[in-house]
């Protein structure tokens, strides 16, 4: 048998790790595809963008079995400076601290929500401030405003006539939801002292009782079936 060269075994080895990049490839695109997927924002600044991730696998659980939403549960994250972005109708950001989106990533979020995107931002204590200041540079025109209780978001599956459901205790102040607006329609939501996704987490991350978990649940579920319905209307 020849001997093979070290350039010749090395063309082989790389050979391998293509097919192998490739089919792994071919397999995510096959994966995402079978079902709604929740990506989290990736973002620069220092804040942990990273934090518990468990909570989109848990929420897209309770979706699938609660709704006729078929969702793929795994933790999947995106960068705004990629076009990835535009293969998901929501993106989910959360964090306890700073926030910095490059000029490249506030084009490409304009882009993303002007054109039927959505984003939920949900402060885990810490991140208002941050992106309240990045977002300016998004929609410079515009600043938060309150979401009505009317708001058809707050009835698209459970019934919340109350707003969003107060899950952990920060300042002591009533929990708030916040938007952005691109045309009459709602494009990002930002929850304020209550923070929702924490209950998404697995029980002995916060130690949350059912009752609150199941509420945070219901609540993420609110938005991921009124976001699929705007897209679904568009579509229509």
């Amino acid at each position: 048998m020849k001997k093979l060269t070290k350039n010749e075994a090395n063309l082989i080895l790389l050979n391998i790790a293509l097919l192998v990049i490739f089919n792994f490839s071919d397999l995510l695109a096959q994966k995402e595809s079978s079902g709604f997927v929740l990506p989290r924002v990736k973002y620069s600044g220092g804040g942990d963008w990273y934090n518990d991730p468990s909570c989109e696998v848990n929420l897209l659980r309770f979706i699938a079995k609660n709704t006729n939403i078929k969702t793929n549960p795994y933790y999947k994250y995106v960068d705004l400076s990629s076009d990835d972005l535009f293969n998901y109708p929501m993106l989910y950001l959360t964090g306890h601290g700073n926030v910095n989106f490059s000029s490249k990533e506030v084009a490409n979020l304009r882009a993303y929500l002007e054109n039927g995107g959505f984003l939920y931002v949900d402060d885990d204590y810490g991140l208002e401030e941050y992106i309240r200041k990045e977002m300016k540079k998004v929609f410079p025109t515009q600043d938060f405003a309150d979401l009505p209780f009317s708001h058809p978001l707050f009835n698209a599956q459970f019934p919340f006539p109350n707003g969003v459901p107060k899950i952990h205790e920060h300042d002591n102040k009533p929990p708030k939801s916040q938007g952005l607006f691109h045309q009459g329609r709602l494009c990002v939501l930002l929850t304020l002292e209550s923070n929702p996704s924490d209950g998404w987490a697995d029980p002995e991350v916060h130690k949350d009782s059912p009752e609150k978990r199941e509420l945070a649940l219901k609540f993420g579920t609110n938005i991921v079936v009124w976001v699929l319905s705007q897209q679904n209307k568009k579509i229509n």
